[in-house]
Parts: structure tokens; C-alpha cells; sequence
């Protein structure tokens, strides 16, 4: 068996390879937006795409399942209850699908998303056992999936699904589609583990299920254009990769020095949290655009006009106004260490 694991930086996500030594079949899982990396390596290494699978409906990078399909001439596995408006192979709970002598079975996992799968991997090559479980986004290396639906009802679902991998054997491996961001909370940031060191050591595994739902259900920022993200991985939409490119840096205005940046140049803040963080403390005037709603409100705002874009500590806002820089923004800066920096230099705080 060939196993490789991409690590995406600027995601936080994982995906991977899995192909067969001996038939040269290949299957890529959870692709992204850029295929260019697997059908490098498969040419590289004289290996044929057949099957390209997302264990789920991702909802902070665009997928590259359909491009990375229709390149290698692959079939296409969505889970049976993806919502898609594309055609595509439908997995079930036991499905299998053979590369050479490496076996993959579906396991429903619901909870991060109701569609949402595994994927036990057995080389039968040497053993009939799993060696290897991609968790997608139901377990992740020190955490699990926040239920992006479903609220109580979804945290529930979540509940029972990482409970069904816990009675995996110790010694499968977990491989995740995440190894930080902003699908989970505390991820430890290793992209791997076991089942055995998760039964043990992931906090959130320690819980019974009703404190487990109160935690998973407690409100998080979504990703960055969420909205138009899921919205072209279903396909009734197509906004491209939506990510900043690389040349998109942007100037950083220190929290002492920003109420004058912002008088000078009659800017506009931009606060790119959710509303119950806006509501607990703002800055005057700021107009509040969560980060997961910017690709698909960018007519509401003026390209001539600076900006100054803030969130609770820097991080989101920085990655939201690089993605607007990308977009045409130029006159954009960040907000450097966010509303707490703000706070702390003595600047006016409005709820």
C-alpha cells in the first residue's frame, strides 16, 4: 500500500492518498480546490486516479472533487445523503470500494454534518483487521467536529458517532480531515493518532453525552466565506477557490495609533466576528459583516474607501482582509491584536 497524507497550511485541512503497489489503482479523499499536487504524484509514481471521495460537504475550502475527477477520468463518491446539484456515486453505511488489495468501508458517521462519513482502510495484503480509520470531520487529533447543523440534535448525532469509532481497536490510526482551523477548538495540531490514545487523552471524549452536547453546541466563529464556500461545493453556485492569493499582504494599524488612522482617512471598520461577539463590544461605527458572509456580500462595500477590518484578536481578521485585498481591496489594513488590543489601549468600547 502507498499512503500519503497533503498537509494544507493555509486551510488547516488534510487530505489523501491511498493506492495499491500491485494494481497501480489510486483513491484520492477529501481533494482540494488545487488537484494539481495528486495528479502530479500519480503520474510521478505511475499510478491511475480511480476514485476521488469527500466524507462530506466541506464548508471552509473549496473542494476539488469534480475538477480532479473529471481530469483523471475517475468515479465521483459523495455520501448517500449529500445535497448536491451534481451527479455522483453514493456511498452507504458497509459500501466498498477495492483499490488492488486495499479494501475501504463506509461508516455513516452524522454529527459534524448529517451527511458526514469515515473511512475504514484494511490493507488485506496483511491483515483482514483495519489498519487506518480518515475520520473526516468527526474526529480530529484532541478534539471533534463542531455540528455546523442540527444545534442539540446535530451535537447528539456527534455524540454517537465518535462513540462508534472508539470501538474501534486501539490500534487503528486516525486520520483526520483537519489538523487545525476552524472546525474544531482545541485540536491538538498533530495530524495523526490512534483510537487508543484518543479513548484516553482527547478531552472531549471524556464526557458524558449531555456535557458533551452543552460544549459542542456552545456558539463558534464559522470559516471564512462559509456561505459561498458550501454553497459551490454543492454546486448551485461557483465562486471560485476564495482564497487570498499570495502576493496579498496587508498593512497592520497598531490598536493606539487606530482611532486616528481611522479619522484621517474617514475609514470604514469592518468587524468580521459574529453578531453575539459584535454585540458584547464594537467599535463605534463599525459595520458588522461576519467573516463566513464576505465572498457573497462584497458588492455592499467601496473599493475606494479604506478600510479597517477587526475581529476579537487579529488572526480572522487578517485572513479576511487579505482575501479582500485579493479582491480589490487595496486600501484595507488589519486591526493588530484585534478588540482585546483595542481594550487594552483605553479606546472607546460601545455594546
Amino acid at each position: 500500500m502507498y499512503f500519503k497524507q497533503f498537509l494544507h497550511d493555509s486551510t488547516g485541512c488534510a487530505s489523501y492518498f491511498i493506492a495499491s503497489r500491485r494494481s497501480r489503482e489510486a483513491v484520492v479523499v477529501d481533494p482540494q480546490h488545487d488537484v494539481q499536487p495528486y495528479v502530479e504524484l500519480a503520474a510521478d509514481r505511475d499510478y491511475s486516479i480511480r476514485h476521488v471521495i469527500d466524507t462530506h460537504i466541506h464548508a471552509d475550502h473549496v473542494s476539488g472533487n469534480r475538477r480532479l475527477a473529471q481530469l483523471a477520468g475517475a468515479e465521483l463518491w459523495l455520501p448517500a445523503k449529500a445535497d448536491v446539484a451534481f451527479a455522483y456515486q453514493a456511498l452507504n453505511e458497509d459500501d466498498q470500494l477495492q483499490v488492488g488489495q486495499i479494501r475501504l468501508r463506509v461508516l455513516q458517521t452524522p454529527g459534524h454534518r448529517p451527511e458526514a462519513i469515515c473511512l475504514l482502510v484494511t490493507n488485506l495484503e496483511r491483515s483482514s483487521e483495519p489498519a487506518l480509520v480518515l475520520s473526516g470531520d468527526t474526529l480530529f487529533v484532541g478534539d471533534v467536529g463542531r455540528p455546523d447543523f442540527g444545534g442539540p440534535h446535530g451535537a447528539a448525532d456527534q455524540y454517537r458517532s465518535t462513540r462508534r469509532l472508539l470501538a474501534l481497536p486501539d490500534w487503528v490510526e486516525v486520520f483526520p480531515a483537519h489538523f487545525e482551523g476552524a472546525c474544531g477548538r482545541s485540536m491538538c495540531g498533530r495530524p495523526s493518532s490512534t483510537i487508543g490514545f484518543e479513548r484516553r487523552f482527547n478531552p472531549m471524549l471524556q464526557h458524558e453525552e449531555s456535557e458533551f452536547v452543552q460544549l459542542v453546541t456552545e456558539p463558534t466563529p464559522r470559516p471564512l466565506n462559509m456561505i459561498a464556500v458550501v454553497a459551490t461545493n454543492r454546486g448551485v453556485a461557483d465562486y471560485g477557490s476564495l482564497r487570498p492569493n499570495g502576493t496579498s499582504r496587508v498593512d497592520s494599524v497598531a490598536a493606539d495609533w487606530a482611532p486616528k488612522w481611522i479619522a484621517e482617512r474617514q475609514a470604514c471598520v469592518l468587524d468580521v466576528r459574529e453578531p453575539w461577539e459584535f454585540g458584547a463590544g464594537h467599535i463605534q461605527h463599525a459595520v458588522c459583516m461576519p467573516q463566513a458572509d464576505l465572498a457573497i456580500e462584497l458588492q455592499c462595500f467601496d473599493r475606494e474607501r479604506s478600510l479597517l477590518v477587526v475581529c476579537e484578536s487579529g488572526f480572522r481578521s487578517a485572513r479576511a482582509a487579505a482575501f479582500l485585498k485579493s479582491r480589490g481591496f487595496n486600501r484595507i489594513a488589519n486591526l493588530s491584536g484585534g478588540m482585546l488590543a483595542w481594550r487594552r489601549a483605553g479606546n472607546r468600547v460601545l455594546t
